[in-house]
């Protein structure tokens, strides 16, 4: 069984061809500047064959043309026929409250998806203009819609809810959602086969998009991101948790309109607004060695965060059994390991330096071999989840 997995976003269009007989990657691609002069398709095949097309995409229908004749390319495609696909998963940013899980697509799911889009205006129609084009170009072959949040659904009233009257939260749905729940679901599962299908697991998703997840029983109980992908930890770019008083005052004082401080709340703070260097946190580390104070500064913002958001949830959950890092910066930065774990002593965490530093992929325990909580540093997949998403659900 091949399953097609689809990431689209406004004007760009990631996918990956996994066989799922051992979950192997056949091939992926991305399609760039959808609808904007200059498109371009890049494809490799799982062997190393690589294709490259340079051609204007107006719509996403065009896009997925381009990519099934790329898929089916003679030379350097992976595919005899289309009909080698049995499904197609879709990544989907937003289900409200509507979907509690994913869900085979069908016209009213596209319905419902169209009412939700205004809660997640930049992704959303893009997502939802992928699904039509790949019914079109694709008829009779199933889709699915895996959810960024439906993982986040879990979460109790107490841990949702923002202090606002309660007849504003059910007119108008403003809660906490919380994102990256494919990450945040393929990570623990995974952790649940290390330590326990019932531990209790802090998961950190660190990229220049973080969260951090409280995780009991496979369930999540609470989140770091909330309404948007705003709240919750200082970002690459994003600010992250901010007194709303203060957003107002700084609207005022550098004369923006109310919809333009909340791009900049997006797109120029974290700690590139801190630093005003890069929100890469590479050069962040190589300006901390020059001795840049406010790189410095960024980077010890960053893991205060983390580290504050890991012990509430410690506290939430009544202990931890595991700590995971995963994403960009989970993965490949011993700096941040070391600035959220160190000194965790108190609640069972016990901290191995040599360990973290020596870390280069795969699964690694970066935890002392006497402590009572594992710290694991874990490779996220969200393409794998999707793609296991969607063959549970079709073989259903």
């Amino acid at each position: 069984m091949k399953v097609l997995v689809v990431n689209a976003g406004s004007s760009s269009l990631k996918y990956q061809l996994i066989d799922m007989t051992n979950e192997s990657v056949v091939l992926k691609g991305l399609c760039e500047r959808i609808t904007f002069a200059g498109g371009k398709l890049s494809q490799k095949t799982f062997d190393g064959r690589e294709i490259v097309i340079e051609q204007d995409m107006p719509t996403h229908k065009e896009a997925m043309e381009l990519v099934l004749n790329a898929m089916l390319d003679k030379e350097n495609g992976a595919l005899k026929s289309i009909d080698e696909i049995s499904a197609v998963g879709h990544r989907v940013l937003h289900s409200a409250e509507d979907f509690h899980s994913s869900v085979v697509i069908d016209e009213e799911v596209i319905k419902i998806c169209e009412k939700n889009a205004e809660l997640g205006p930049l992704h959303m129609p893009g997502n939802i203009a992928c699904i039509k084009s790949c019914m079109q170009v694709m008829p009779g072959v199933p889709m699915v819609a895996v959810f960024d949040t439906t993982f986040h659904s879990t979460m109790p009233a107490k841990a949702y809810m923002y202090g606002i009257p309660y007849e504003v939260y059910e007119e108008h749905k403003i809660r906490k959602y919380g994102f990256h729940g494919t990450s945040h679901k393929f990570v623990s599962e995974e952790t649940a086969k290390l330590v326990g299908k019932n531990a209790k697991m802090v998961i950190c998703h660190l990229g220049n998009g973080s969260s951090i997840s409280a995780v009991k029983d496979g369930k999540c109980q609470d989140t770091s991101m909330g309404f948007t992908p705003l709240e919750g930890l200082v970002m690459g770019t994003r600010s992250g948790d901010i007194d709303p008083a203060a957003v107002d005052y700084l609207r005022v004082k550098l004369g923006l309109k109310p919809e333009e401080v909340v791009n900049y709340l997006n797109k120029k703070c974290g700690v590139l607004g801190v630093s005003g260097i890069s929100s890469d946190l590479r050069d962040l580390e190589a300006a901390t060695a020059k001795g840049d104070k406010k790189a410095l500064l960024a980077l010890e913002m960053l893991a205060y965060r983390v580290r504050k958001y890991v012990g509430s949830y410690i506290a939430v959950l009544g202990g931890v059994d595991a700590v995971v890092f995963t994403g960009g910066i989970g993965e490949h930065s011993p700096r941040i390991r070391r600035l959220v774990m160190e000194n965790m002593e108190f609640c069972g965490a016990k901290f191995d330096d040599k360990k973290n530093v020596e870390y280069d992929n795969g699964i690694g325990y970066i935890n002392a071999d006497d402590s009572k909580v594992k710290i694991i540093v874990l490779p996220t997949n969200e393409e794998l989840s999707i793609a296991r998403e969607t063959k549970e659900l079709v073989s259903k």
